[in-house]
């Protein structure tokens, strides 16, 4: 399908909007790689204004910190997961399918069947998995939610989280489920990965085997 895709990030994240510009588009393109490459500890504004070509007086025009940047990376992720989820689901009357799809796009590569995405979206899956815990998991975290910055994050649990009460109209506790589901697919992925022992994915095809945990577990909750 041949569209850009666009949404509408939180302007408490950044001091000039990055889409605005050729140069803002690409600092967020380089911070992807960057921290994908060498982990969102190690990351800095002066590497990536190595990366970028460009200064660090220039980045500070459009986000304020470090961790603002890494808010924005996550923020375009989680607007993007509950597009797909939304387009994936539309034709779907059976919401057993439709928790399955959901499950599905949690635990592969971001689809890039829809639009021209400007990002790689395997490093920003993984940078998901690996660093998004440090985007909430923070001293002013009450703050940033006040200014509605966890919103895209918020929207895509509730999305899930009515699928969830018209499969089980009796399950009481819908949202908690949903963001379980949400950050268990991403601790599952990284422990398979780097601390497999964590993990039983060895008793199953490793490609398979956080979906198939994830169908488990959910299902049994439901009944």
């Amino acid at each position: 399908m041949d569209f850009h895709v666009r949404f509408d990030i939180s302007d408490k994240l950044y001091l000039r909007n990055p889409e605005g510009s050729e140069l803002g588009k690409q600092i967020v393109q380089k911070a992807i790689i960057l921290i994908f490459d060498i982990g969102f500890e190690q990351f800095t504004f002066k590497k990536l204004a190595s990366e970028s070509n460009c200064t660090e007086a220039s980045i500070y025009r459009y986000f304020e910190n470090k961790h603002r940047l890494l808010l924005y990376i996550l923020s375009w992720y989680w607007n993007y997961m509950e597009f797909l989820v939304n387009f994936k689901i539309m034709n779907l009357n059976d919401s057993k399918e439709k928790l399955k799809v959901v499950i599905q796009l949690l635990t592969q590569d971001l689809s890039v069947e829809f639009g021209n995405i400007e990002y790689n979206t395997h490093y920003l899956n993984q940078i998901v998995i690996a660093e998004s815990g440090k985007g909430y998991m923070i001293k002013d975290v009450s703050e940033l939610n006040s200014n509605e910055v966890f919103k895209p994050y918020k929207d895509l649990c509730a999305t899930i989280a009515s699928i969830i009460s018209v499969y089980n109209p009796n399950y009481e506790f819908p949202h908690s489920l949903s963001t379980t589901l949400i950050e268990a697919s991403h601790q599952q992925q990284f422990f398979s990965k780097n601390l497999p022992r964590l993990t039983d994915v060895n008793t199953v095809k490793k490609s398979d085997f956080i979906k198939l945990f994830l169908e488990d577990m959910l299902f049994k909750i439901l009944g």
